[in-house]
């Protein structure tokens, strides 16, 4: 039998239970008035668990009853718990006009977390809004602790069938280290730190995307993934979704042949119509007849070598880039996560990349695409495209609150990451 000792280390092991459930309330009457009456507080509940289900543990179904109060001397707030008469359990319930471990007040903290969204400075957040740097960077980061896929989904139904993936590289105390990416629906669903990009590195990084989204659908597998063609990125893809459909990225072949045409305009314009031409080919058939054809027009021709090469080796990946028409909606090109890894290279810089602890540097990364999932697009970029209030209204169809932050703290609720 094991110790004690051995027993308390093992529990500390186990991730802790998301204990905390978020709803919106009006914090001048509404939330008052729960606090005061348990009768319009049970029917508040009661209310906002028929329209949002996803916030609540799914035992409520079956009852609970309130079990007194916290009593916060820091905000002076006073928070109600429930126990579910299914098992027991004991929840708070915490206004999403308030942080997570109540630190401060959300409305009070969302412009300054709103500027990390641009790179922002923790010194210049303390210069314009008070505190210290290392209060901003510690409410920053704490929202790495919640799941990705688990925040920003929440309809199951609504998990991507396609995906893109890909690493960023960056620097980590000057070593370099990679961040596995995966994109889907204009949203970052998976971003990790592992020091290597070999198969079981990435395997474990991209692993965790695959054990979020199997929380919401225990069985959810993608159909295709989209990748540059890295060996073990494929490979990491294929150990955790043995029957997805790989698809190479015609957008990185189009590039390889464009770096080595610089110096003839002239031949990269003939080119890249041709090219272009093949990628827009209306099904599999017509693809694989421009595709040949573009070989056999370059094959005679005088040119480099360099680009000769580069444009028959796309010709003879043809079965690879095929298998999308067999998937529509596929992404053909990492066109969506290269945008976003572009926002992931502007972050990173600004903070000249990570010199603290992995574990401190993995959470920075996955609070960086929280903040990115739900921070509220421009008046412009909206009125342009057509475009909802942020990513997370794009991929949900709506918006649990109109402050970009509520409205992530609300989507959180219960949703701690399980790692």
């Amino acid at each position: 039998m094991a110790s004690p000792s051995a027993l308390n280390k093992i529990t500390a092991r186990r991730p802790r239970k998301a204990k905390s459930i978020c709803l919106a309330f009006d914090e001048t009457s509404e939330y008052q008035t729960c606090m005061e009456n348990h009768a319009y507080c049970r029917h508040y509940i009661m209310a906002q668990y028929e329209s949002y289900p996803e916030l609540f543990p799914d035992e409520l179904a079956e009852g609970f009853t309130f079990h007194g109060f916290y009593h916060s001397k820091k905000q002076d707030l006073m928070i109600r718990r429930i126990k579910l008469k299914a098992n027991g359990e004991q929840y708070q319930l915490r206004p999403s006009f308030m942080m997570p471990y109540l630190i401060g007040r959300t409305q009070a903290m969302e412009k300054a977390l709103y500027l990390r969204r641009w790179g922002v400075p923790f010194d210049a957040l303390r210069y314009v809004f008070g505190r210290d740097p290392m209060f901003w960077y510690r409410a920053y980061v704490s929202l790495g602790r919640l799941s990705l896929v688990g925040t920003t989904i929440k309809d199951p139904d609504r998990l991507p069938s396609h995906v893109v993936a890909d690493e960023k590289h960056t620097r980590h105390q000057g070593q370099k280290v990679y961040i596995p990416t995966t994109v889907a629906q204009e949203c970052i669903l998976g971003a990790e730190i592992t020091q290597s990009a070999g198969e079981v590195a990435l395997t474990a990084g991209y692993r965790v995307f695959r054990d979020e989204a199997r929380t919401l659908q225990a069985h959810y597998a993608p159909e295709t993934v989209n990748t540059d063609g890295w060996d073990s990125t494929q490979k990491a893809w294929k150990a955790l979704f043995p029957l997805i459909t790989i698809l190479l990225c015609f957008l990185h072949f189009v590039l390889n042949i464009k770096n080595r045409c610089r110096s003839d305009k002239a031949l990269l314009s003939v080119l890249q119509d041709k090219i272009w031409s093949v990628y827009h080919a209306e099904n599999r058939a017509a693809f694989a007849q421009r595709l040949r054809r573009l070989g056999e027009w370059v094959a005679p021709r005088a040119m480099a070598t360099t680009v000769k090469e580069k444009v028959l080796d796309l010709c003879r990946h043809a079965a690879d880039f095929k298998h999308a028409y067999a998937h529509p909606g596929a992404y053909r090109t990492s066109n969506a996560l290269d945008r976003l890894m572009d926002y992931q290279d502007r972050l990173l810089y600004t903070m000249q990349y990570f010199h603290g602890t992995l574990e401190s540097a993995s959470l920075y990364v996955r609070a960086m695409a929280l903040v990115w999932n739900f921070h509220p697009y421009g008046q412009k970029t909206q009125a342009k495209y057509g475009f909802p209030a942020s990513p997370f209204q794009q991929l949900n169809g709506f918006s649990y609150h109109r402050n970009w932050l509520e409205n992530m703290m609300i989507a959180a609720s219960l949703k701690r990451r399980n790692a």
